[in-house]
């Protein structure tokens, strides 16, 4: 590693082989464009098989290899097959992604709702976490989990065990970044705010045509909070924490 890479080689994945899931739509799909703008060959994950496909062909502008895998995070065992599929030429980045976001008042809360979130939201990224690592060995990586600012500072009734499933995606963060980091791998969480994806318009749009006073509310009061008075365009994201070049920095470690 150069002890001064230029800036152009900072942000370059050029070979590297980057696995996304819920790679379709929102958050994921715009990382998988800026990841194969980059030069990184994309690995995408997504259960909604028509959308992954549509996502696949719009990377192939980028002139990179792009593979679509249509793998449902709710069933380990089409995780584990996944796995088994990439033997030979394992991604050196992980981003976990993929979350349901549904909303619930909590005394409303019944197992089904609960193990429904849990599995897609912190089992999906334990198992995902677990073959990366086992597979990578010695060679290391870099892992990046998508979290929530609402495991830290909710805005929003009737998201409780959204919040608690992002707050353990924080804590299995913490812990892998302190177990693995003498292994070569780089693990962090990213907590985004309100990002301007297609789910979130649709949210807003239904509460100001249905005079939603209680959608019109929240989106109001977390508009109070945005530091600049807008949200995050999706094609923000901060490619410098997976950014293999960034491996030099041990202490951008954990989130």
């Amino acid at each position: 590693m150069k002890q001064n890479p230029s800036l152009q080689e900072l942000i370059s994945l050029q070979g590297r082989r980057v696995l996304i899931t819920g790679a379709a739509s929102g958050i994921g799909r715009a990382v998988a464009h800026r990841m194969a703008e980059a030069g990184a060959e994309p690995e995408l994950v997504d259960r909604n098989r028509e959308r992954l496909m549509a996502t696949a062909r719009e990377l192939e502008a980028y002139g990179q290899r792009v593979e679509a895998h249509a793998v449902d995070l709710a069933d380990r065992a089409t995780i584990e097959a996944l796995w088994n599929r990439l033997q030979g030429r394992t991604p050196d980045t992980l981003i976990n992604n993929a979350a349901l976001y549904p909303s619930r008042p909590f005394t409303e809360v019944d197992e089904a709702f609960y193990r429904r979130v849990m599995v897609v939201n912190l089992e999906g990224p334990i198992w995902m976490c677990r073959r990366m690592i086992q597979d990578r060995g010695a060679q290391g990586g870099v892992i990046l989990n998508i979290a929530s600012i609402e495991a830290l500072l909710p805005f929003k009734a009737d998201l409780s065990v959204y919040s608690t499933s992002k707050a353990a995606v924080i804590a299995l963060t913490r812990a892998l970044a302190r177990e693995h980091a003498r292994h070569g791998f780089r693990i962090n969480a990213l907590l985004p705010g309100w990002t301007r994806i297609p789910g979130a318009d649709q949210v807003a749009r239904r509460g100001l045509l249905g005079l939603d006073w209680r959608v019109l509310r929240a989106g109001l009061e977390f508009h109070q909070r945005l530091p600049i008075g807008r949200p995050a365009p999706r094609t923000r994201s901060r490619a410098w924490c997976w950014s293999w070049r960034a491996t030099w920095r041990r202490t951008c470690t954990g989130p």
